[in-house]
Formats: structure tokens, sequence, C-alpha cells
């Protein structure tokens, strides 16, 4: 009878690790968000056209494969994108206006106006971001009465954005019925694209 070597054996009994891999980028399967803990649910690449934009992951307190259990779900949460080249703040502020005013009618923007506008002059103030870049978008529930942090390589930038509404029209960026791609979509809920 043939015996498995020791380190198969060894290999075989461990749990398998849960990091997801998007092109070349590696995402840690957990990720401490302010006073909370998460899990990867979801990863995939932005693409436009040939050329490969960012590779993302969405973190969040538990697994979900729907967009409305994302948005219900209580808890820190994390979008976290990896550029896979250069990008200006006006292109990436440009972008998330347009992925929000998709995703939501004319009256449902006016209350997040303004802060789009704050977080957007943020995000221009910092000018280019260079490939690599860890770009993160978090959901702290228990920091003044729930905030959204922006953070590039892992330095806080602007001033926190309040309110779980603002947070959420960020997630319909990507989650919503109207997402940015729909295969990333997909991906960051977990499931196979179609």
């Amino acid at each position: 009878m043939y015996k498995l070597p020791a380190m198969l054996l060894l290999a075989l009994s461990l749990p398998a690790f849960a990091a997801l891999e998007v092109g070349d980028v590696k995402f840690d399967d957990k990720a401490k968000v302010g006073a909370g803990d998460t899990v990867i649910n979801g990863a995939g690449m932005r693409g436009i056209l040939f050329l490969k934009g960012y590779a993302m992951a969405l973190y969040l307190p538990q697994k979900a494969t729907a967009t409305a259990d994302v948005l219900a779900m209580k808890g820190a949460k994390r979008i976290r994108i990896v550029l896979l080249r250069d990008a200006s703040g006006e292109t990436f502020a440009g972008s998330l206006v347009r992925g929000m005013q998709k995703n939501h009618s004319e009256q449902e923007m006016v209350p997040l106006n303004s802060r789009i506008e704050a977080f957007k002059a943020t995000m221009l103030g910092i000018g280019t971001a260079a490939r690599g870049a860890a770009v993160d978008l978090d959901w702290l529930p228990d920091v003044s009465g729930g905030v959204t942090r922006l953070t590039i390589n892992g330095d806080k930038k602007g001033e926190d954005v309040a309110g779980e509404d603002f947070y959420r029209a960020l997630l319909k960026i990507w989650l919503g019925d109207k997402p940015i791609q729909d295969d990333l979509k997909e991906r960051l809920l977990g499931r196979p694209a179609s």
C-alpha cells in the first residue's frame, strides 16, 4: 500500500487558505477594519477595453451573495482597490461620481451631493496615485456615529464622510443595478461571473 509523504499529509490536513489572487495582486482572507473584523467576500479586476485598471476586493463582517444583503449588513466594511496603473485623482473622482449617479435618481442624489463634493475635493487634492497603491474605502460604524474613511497605503486622506447612506452609495458603484462592470459585481459578491 502506498503511503503519502508526511508534508503532503500535513498540507491536506490544514484548512485551505482563503485569500484571493487577482492578476498579480493577493488579497488577504481577513482584514481588521477599525474595531471590526471582516472577511473577504470576493475580488475581481476592473478592465477598460484592453487595459487593466485595478484589482479590488470587498470585505464584510460575513459573506453575502446578494447586493441587498451587503447594503443592509451591519458592521465594518472595506472596499480595497489596488491600482494596476497610475491614476489621477481627477479620473478616480469622476468615475466615482458617475458610478453613483448611474445607480441613484436625482432625488436620491440630493442629500449626498455636499458629501460627494467634499470627497471629490479630497481625491482631487491627492493628485496622481501610483501603480501598486492600495486605496481603502472603509465604513467605520463605531467612529462618530459612522463614517467613510479614505486611506492610501494606510495613510488617511481628507476628512471622514458621515452617514451610512454615503457608503452604500459607494458600494452601489460596483454592486448596484447599473454596476461599473457586470463581471466585477459578480466576483465581488463571490459568484462566478456569467
